[in-house]
């Protein structure tokens, strides 16, 4: 093998995330040289509870990843939306789009280490390093640490995935919400019975997601409820969630794993040839509805079958380009979506109450549209 600061390959991956690490997953049969960049996981695994979509089961089973993660998903069957002080509920469940399961809920770590085995099984190269930089020319030059070194490659094309943590390079738009996501294990007296549970405040909306025998929580509320929340007992905060959410699912009796995270949607600009963003390093989504980690994931999949059937030069405009246009209606209505259910729900006036309330109801009275919504969740933008 070449020494690392001559090493030249086909395809770099910056970020070793779930989204990087699929996108190299997808490409190892195509024949490319690949090389994913992984710095080491500072501090404590990940325990935030990721959504998947029936639609990402399909991609994760292609990939060769499901099997190793299957035992230790939680499935949704039923998702309840509501709002809170207003009429109007709809409850979509998976048989009506001929699916066995809506989606499904597994913590970040064990996902990541799942498709970290498949790499491990496809003899995937991957360097514990972590880039330093990047220039775009003829080819990508990139500068990485490794083993406390500094190393550069050169690539046909460089995917950023690390999500977003390169911002610097280049244009950025962001919307702060003025919300925080406060995240959460919780247990309730009543079984969750593979039921998940959409329900939206003013302050923001609280997901209610089976996870295990208990529940993952992601309430968002304001910046100073949720410092409040934050900094309450756990009896003090179980009190409040019961409060929020009501009685559906019997009282709240214990809680772990709290964490809160600043919420903001960020869309960046397209990289320079040979350059390209995905996941997060491309959007940054609202988790209402949990559609974030979804978006990224079709972001690689889509990625790696542009690769496999385009018949551009890798790297180019041109190629790059189409892959942009092919996925620009999905991310654009995911973004939309997401960020328009955020600031709909957020008005506290009776009259719009009213009227989410009558659509939620026609939504549930009409099996067309409802079907409709439900895929879109599900699948994408397609």
């Amino acid at each position: 093998m070449s020494q690392l600061s001559d090493l030249k390959v086909d395809i770099a991956i910056a970020g070793g995330g779930p989204v990087g690490s699929a996108l190299a997953l997808a490409l190892a049969p195509q024949g490319y040289t690949v090389t994913l960049l992984n710095p080491p996981a500072p501090g404590a695994p990940d325990l935030r509870p990721l959504a998947l979509s029936y639609g990402s089961r399909l991609i994760l089973e292609r990939l060769g990843v499901w099997s190793h993660l299957a035992p230790d998903v939680t499935a949704i069957q039923t998702i309840h939306v509501s709002q809170r002080g207003g009429f109007g509920r709809v409850n979509m469940r998976a048989a009506e789009i001929g699916v066995p399961e809506l989606g499904y809920v597994v913590p970040y770590q064990t996902l990541l280490s799942a498709i970290t085995l498949t790499l491990a099984d496809n003899n995937a190269n991957i360097l514990a390093a972590q880039m330093t930089h990047w220039k775009a020319g003829e080819v990508a030059q990139v500068e990485y640490s490794f083993a406390d070194q500094a190393q550069s490659l050169s690539a046909r094309m460089l995917v950023l995935a690390d999500g977003g943590s390169n911002e610097s390079e280049g244009h950025v738009k962001t919307f702060k919400y003025q919300q925080v996501a406060i995240t959460a294990r919780v247990v309730s007296r009543y079984p969750h019975q593979a039921r998940a549970f959409e329900r939206f405040t003013v302050d923001g909306p609280l997901a209610l997601l089976p996870f295990g025998t208990g529940w993952a929580l992601v309430w968002t509320t304001s910046e100073g409820r949720a410092a409040e929340l934050s900094a309450v007992s756990d009896a003090e905060f179980l009190a409040s969630l019961h409060i929020e959410f009501g009685s559906r699912v019997g009282e709240f009796t214990a809680v772990s794993d709290r964490a809160a995270y600043p919420l903001r949607r960020r869309e960046f600009d397209s990289a320079p040839t040979p350059v390209l963003r995905i996941g997060n390093a491309a959007q940054t989504l609202h988790p209402v509805a949990g559609q974030g980690f979804n978006l990224g994931l079709r972001d690689a999949w889509f990625l790696a079958q542009h690769g496999a059937t385009s018949t551009l030069r890798l790297g180019s405009s041109a190629w790059i380009q189409a892959y942009l246009e092919q996925r620009q209606a999905d991310r654009r209505a995911s973004l939309d979506m997401t960020h328009s259910l955020v600031q709909w729900f957020g008005i506290d006036q009776f009259a719009v109450r009213q009227a989410r309330g009558l659509g939620l109801q026609i939504l549930g009275m009409l099996p067309p549209l409802k079907r409709h919504w439900m895929r879109k969740l599900s699948f994408g933008q397609r």
